[in-house]
């Protein structure tokens, strides 16, 4: 049985980390896999089939840490990379995967011939380290880091263009030969999204208004600020509805003070991170993925399953829902934005509130999983 090294930042409330507990839980019966964090004590953790073997680098969450301890482990990981592979990391795996970009990418770049080196890409690499010089170097220093990898995997075709925009011909320094790249599509366990969008929430929505529902860690790239200011705009224009974030991150107290500061603290609320979120995607009129820019969006892919109408704003998600026929894709500005929300509004009250359901949308992983099993296997 092969042995499998899967290595993320942390298993908590993302879309990457439940993509990877719900693949880890799919190939445990086939391969011997274990998954190594830098942090520990993640909701996700628990979901885990007990043939799933789990270390951790830190034995603490990632929100635990101070300010300082944020930005020095980080640094420390860079630095002192190959001494944590050796005495942390550093086994008899056939194959390690590093599965979100950043500090564990860098980590399992360390070289080890005995072992087959897969990166996993899921986000826009052109955007997600943001602007300014940190920026720039970030990328300038992975552009090396990625070339000790033998195959980089991207969750999406625009994924790997932008990639190939930046890094142009990643190639393996040792045999100057190019890193090989291949697109491999989320996966879901679709049967348990639908099995736990039936249990119950903590809050009812107003059937008299529309409800729109988000998950979105409270970051930057997701826009949240934007979308408080539209709401509070169609709001003062007397278009009722709600809007519900699920999500937590470093933005929280940012974005409360800005519902407070616009006065629209009884229509736009916050929930916090949900280990099931389905429930409240089932429940809501539409769902929204309307941040600046995206990898592929793997909770668009749960909400088609839930047969939801979807929003999104022209990113790399697009390509999530091009052959959705309840999908609306909006240019990627506040003013578009708020146009396109304010017609929806405007319709459904004229409609009398009749928004028009979906069949849940059938997840084929079949595919998904041959290429995995394929890509392992070379």
């Amino acid at each position: 049985m092969k042995k499998l090294l899967f290595g993320i930042t942390g298993l908590t409330l993302g879309g990457a980390e439940r993509v990877l507990v719900d693949l880890a839980n799919k190939l445990c019966d086939k391969y011997d896999i274990t998954i190594f964090t830098i942090y520990a004590k993640g909701e996700l953790e628990k979901q885990l089939n007990p043939k799933v073997k789990l270390k951790s680098l830190y034995d603490v969450r990632y929100d635990e840490l101070s300010k300082r301890q944020k930005i020095l482990i980080p640094l420390k990981l860079y630095f002192n990379k190959k001494r944590v592979y050796k005495k942390k990391i550093k086994g008899d795996y056939d194959t390690e995967i590093a599965f979100l970009e950043g500090p564990i990418t860098r980590l399992f770049s360390v070289k080890n011939k005995n072992t087959r080196k897969i990166a996993w890409i899921h986000n826009d690499i052109s955007l997600v380290f943001g602007t300014g010089i940190k920026a720039k170097i970030k990328k300038e220093a992975d552009r090396k880091i990625y070339s000790k990898y033998d195959t980089l995997v991207f969750v999406s075709r625009d994924n790997m263009k932008k990639f190939r925009e930046v890094y142009k011909d990643t190639v393996r320094n040792e045999y100057l030969e190019p890193v090989k790249k291949e697109v491999i599509y989320n996966y879901i366990d679709s049967e348990k999204v639908i099995e736990k969008a039936e249990e119950k929430t903590e809050i009812i929505f107003d059937k008299r208004k529309l409800n729109f529902v988000t998950v979105a860690r409270l970051v930057p790239q997701k826009a949240i600020d934007r979308l408080i200011r539209v709401h509070s705009k169609l709001i003062e224009n007397n278009l009722e509805h709600n809007f519900y974030v699920i999500g937590d991150g470093p933005e929280k107290e940012n974005l409360e003070n800005m519902i407070k500061e616009h006065d629209v603290s009884n229509t736009f609320h916050l929930l916090g991170k949900k280990e099931n979120p389905y429930p409240y995607i089932k429940n809501s009129d539409y769902f929204c993925l309307l941040s600046n820019f995206e990898g592929y969006g793997m909770v668009l892919e749960e909400a088609k399953i839930l047969g939801k109408s979807i929003i999104i704003t022209n990113t790399a998600a697009r390509e999530a829902v091009e052959k959705y026929e309840d999908s609306v894709i909006i240019e990627n500005n506040e003013e578009k934005i708020y146009e396109e929300l304010k017609e929806i509004i405007e319709n459904n009250n004229k409609n009398k509130g009749k928004i028009k359901l979906q069949e849940n949308s059938k997840y084929d992983n079949s595919n998904i999983i041959n290429k995995i099993v394929k890509l392992i296997g070379e």
